[in-house]
């Protein structure tokens, strides 16, 4: 793979990167070696350096002196800590767009769930790739609520939750297909809450579903362990 000249070379490699992590192509306690990626990539060594310091902000990798980096683990303790915090931050944000919007001004997000199940009905039969065209498709949605409040904090602080939550629910999805139709579930009574207007029912879906895929990523962590 080979790099064309980048607004942000260390942003592409750190992506590419942090892909194979979240797909788990890159495995917990794995070295990457920064001569081997600069080399495969046809890049500096100092951008796959940079690159990897922005892998470290996003907690996919761990930088230890003499060793280098390192592919973070997934633990219990990491998983509660994102939780706690992302429910919350998501709550926040379809608080904030309900009290802006009301539910027949929400074409745009409706329009992208809507997508959303119909895409994972598609894909629900196990078409290869179908893990990570839901998780996108999932943060699409996210994308289209961003727009509606106009909150350049939230929506950084969100994004930068993205690789470390991609890479938990890609877990649950890559140990049981049938979570994607749980997460078909949740997006219908998500678009029910939304326009209803019930800023309680909104948050009660949001957290209900982030406590399931909790739930799902522990007990997976649990069995690995064992």
């Amino acid at each position: 793979m080979r790099f064309q000249a980048p607004e942000s070379l260390s942003e592409q490699i750190a992506q590419h990167l942090g892909r194979r992590i979240v797909v788990r192509d890159l495995q917990p306690g794995e070295r990457i070696q920064e001569l081997k990626v600069a080399g495969d990539l046809g890049v500096s060594r100092g951008s796959v350096r940079e690159a990897l310091l922005i892998l470290q902000r996003r907690h996919l990798v761990e930088i230890f002196p003499r060793r280098g980096a390192v592919v973070s683990a997934l633990t219990p303790e990491t998983v509660n800590a994102l939780y706690d915090i992302y429910i919350d931050l998501l709550c926040m944000l379809a608080r904030k767009v309900l009290e802006r919007w009301s539910g027949h001004q929400l074409g745009g997000v409706l329009g992208q769930v809507k997508e959303l199940q119909e895409m994972i009905s598609a894909l629900n039969s196990g078409a290869p790739d179908s893990e990570e065209k839901v998780i996108e498709a999932g943060f699409g949605v996210m994308k289209r609520a961003y727009s509606l409040i106009n909150n350049p904090f939230l929506e950084e602080t969100l994004e930068n939750f993205r690789p470390a939550i991609s890479r938990s629910y890609y877990v649950t999805l890559e140990h049981a297909r049938s979570e994607i139709t749980e997460t078909a579930a949740f997006f219908r009574r998500l678009g029910e809450a939304a326009t209803s207007g019930d800023t309680n029912r909104l948050e009660n879906v949001i957290q209900d579903f982030g406590e399931h895929q909790r739930a799902q990523v522990l007990a997976i962590l649990r069995e690995e362990n064992a």
